[in-house]
């Protein structure tokens, strides 16, 4: 079969299997590397030394997938409503990225990753390839946008111009030959908008990031004390941030997702901060199956809970930080809530 009917049907297959998008790039290294290498040498990871320790891997593709010659790029569109998001969160509510809002996708992408590769090797029987969806040695932006999916804007994040901000991205690395995409080319200009938006002051300039101060970072990444400078600036988001994505002007051009196969939980949508604070251990995972909400463990999102609290200043609040404090064992949530009990009292 010729290369271009190939890759054609992949991407073909791709829409069927419900991806709002497909391109491919070669397996050549990142464009970006080196820049990326800079940025862990200067510390920008914080506590992610995973990022480190596969930084050779994210270098070359071929130690991925060995002869990797081709990579497939999707992206699955996530976005809840068309065009520029509007605010609706209660203020004295705790405040979840919009993708945490879904049950956790990375069970459904691996499997349509799969799929997309079964249908391939159904044709290319002698191909060999490996799928990865945000997770792996692999820096699928950088790949995505040589890929043509998007660009990297200067949030750092992938913007296109069809889903706006507001999408997934996986991959399929392939050692067969496939027809290659054109890169995506810059379309922010001379825009700015994402840098001030951030809460904290990561975006330290244009398309550079210190995951140490973003919000994401701090309250699902990061596993210890969230820095006490840093805390007044988290506001009431409790597990991630969308700041930065919601002011692009490109997602105009967003549309709401549908056929995406995501479980949209309406449930995780404006949480109750003050009765969060009651949860155990039994009930966290109860309520919150199937949510990414689990990476930050129990201990990890009341620490969130608290550092809200401490911020929106509900003096309703105040009994029940106290209540916690007297029979709560976990260290990390203790400090936090100490912290925001001693907030609210000064105001």
């Amino acid at each position: 079969m010729p290369v271009e009917n190939l890759s054609d049907r992949i991407k073909q297959q791709a829409a069927a299997l419900g991806f709002s998008a497909c391109r491919i790039t070669s397996a050549d290294p990142p464009p970006h590397h080196k820049a990326y290498q800079q940025w862990l040498h200067d510390g920008c990871n914080g506590e992610m030394q995973y990022l480190e320790r596969q930084e050779e891997k994210r270098s070359q593709p071929s130690l991925v997938l060995e002869d990797a010659r081709s990579i497939v790029l999707v992206a699955l569109n996530y976005s809840v409503e068309s065009g520029r998001p509007q605010p609706s969160h209660d203020p004295n509510s705790g405040v979840i990225a919009r993708y945490a809002r879904y049950d956790d996708y990375h069970d459904l992408f691996w499997d349509r990753l799969a799929q997309l590769l079964k249908s391939i090797q159904e044709i290319r029987p002698e191909a060999k390839g490996r799928v990865y969806c945000d997770t792996g040695p692999v820096t699928e932006r950088d790949l995505a946008m040589r890929a043509g999916l998007g660009w990297i804007g200067k949030h750092t994040n992938l913007i296109s111009r069809t889903l706006g901000n507001w999408f997934l991205i996986g991959s399929v690395f392939l050692d067969i030959d496939l027809d290659i995409d054109p890169p995506e080319s810059q379309h922010c200009g001379t825009c700015t908008r994402c840098i001030p938006a951030c809460p904290t002051g990561a975006i330290t300039e244009p398309y550079h990031l210190d995951a140490r101060r973003c919000i994401a970072y701090l309250t699902i990444e990061l596993k210890g004390s969230i820095p006490v400078e840093l805390r007044p600036l988290i506001g009431n988001r409790i597990f991630g941030c969308d700041d930065c994505l919601a002011v692009c002007p490109w997602n105009k051009f967003a549309v709401e997702a549908s056929g995406n196969g995501l479980h949209l939980r309406n449930d995780l949508t404006n949480l109750d901060l003050i009765e969060l604070l009651t949860i155990d251990n039994t009930e966290f995972k109860r309520r919150f199956a199937g949510s990414p909400i689990l990476r930050a463990k129990r201990r990890g999102f009341l620490r969130n809970v608290c550092v809200a609290l401490g911020n929106i200043g509900n003096l309703e609040a105040v009994e029940p930080l106290k209540a916690l404090i007297a029979t709560e064992t976990e260290p990390l949530i203790l400090e936090h809530a100490i912290w925001a009990l001693e907030r609210l009292n000064s105001m």
